[in-house]
């Protein structure tokens, strides 16, 4: 059967499993592994680097620590930025490293991190169709119109989102554009901070997937920029494995009302396959409407 790889992760199961974020299991207990201090290598090396508190931060979030590393982070115009890389796909600013706060909960299926975009937000998202490879297809933005649909179409949910295409992304809340620099299949996005979502959400080899499939993906990422985690996060099921993320983790809050158990539909579970059809299950409509 022929591997499809997401990140640098492949999965191999009797149907293709992809998946957009990758978490691993960390033991934040043991510190000794953390060196005082790491250098970014390349361009980045002289702007940021990674400490010891940085890390004990992310251990005590329930992140892997093992290959963070400081990372030129692509921006739509071509530019790169500083960010910290976690598990592959998640970036960080040193902000919002330091700014990681404890939460709990392990009652319920759905979670959410502690910090989430203000109540009532009308969120300004534009797909980005420059050049340089960045820039979405048409195929690619209308998966993004249907996934900012997803969202808009909701009743008893306070933030909103307003959809443009164009290049002008920088006074814009949200931004959705293509990586062509990165090997695999997937999507890659932050947390919210100070009551707005995480600003860029890329996607990456999507373009011979069915609309439904690049749907999914996009909804997937905005969720984690609006406060979700994974909803599988105690065995990632959904990949095929036993592996548990963290419990009890800073930022990985239990949502009441969401069924208790493995629920395969959610749109936020760590894998997907090529069936999905890009809508949210109940329960991830009952977290949004708890969260917003």
């Amino acid at each position: 059967m022929k591997k499809f790889k997401i990140l640098l992760l492949i999965i191999l199961l009797p149907t293709f499993l992809f998946q957009s974020c990758q978490k691993e299991e960390v033991t934040p207990e043991d510190n000794s592994q953390i060196e005082p201090e790491i250098k970014a290598e390349g361009p980045t090396k002289d702007k940021i680097k990674i400490t010891k508190a940085m890390l004990k931060k992310l251990s005590d979030f329930y992140l892997n620590t093992n290959n963070v590393k400081v990372v030129d982070f692509l921006l739509p115009d071509g530019s790169t930025t500083p960010m910290v890389q976690v598990e592959e796909d998640i970036m960080l600013s040193v902000e919002q490293i330091m700014n990681l706060d404890m939460g709990g909960g392990l009652e319920d299926r759905n979670y959410h991190t502690n910090n989430l975009v203000s109540q009532g937000k009308n969120i300004s998202i534009i797909g980005f169709t420059g050049g340089g490879g960045q820039g979405l297809t048409q195929k690619e933005q209308t998966a993004l119109q249907w996934a900012v649909n997803n969202f808009n179409q909701l009743n008893g949910v306070s933030i909103s989102f307003t959809l443009t295409f164009g290049t002008n992304y920088q006074n814009k809340d949200m931004v959705v554009y293509n990586n062509p620099n990165v090997n695999g299949t997937g999507g890659s996005a932050g947390f919210p901070v100070n009551g707005n979502p995480h600003k860029f959400v890329q996607i990456y080899g999507l373009s011979n997937f069915n609309t439904n499939v690049i749907e999914h993906v996009i909804t997937h990422e905005i969720g984690h920029s609006v406060g979700f985690r994974h909803t599988d996060w105690q065995t990632r099921q959904s990949c095929g494995q036993n592996v548990n993320e963290g419990v009890g983790s800073i930022g990985a809050n239990a949502i009441p009302g969401t069924s208790a158990g493995y629920n395969p539909n959610s749109i936020m579970v760590a894998c997907f396959n090529l069936g999905v059809d890009g809508e949210f299950d109940t329960d991830d409509i009952i977290g949004l409407q708890y969260m917003y």
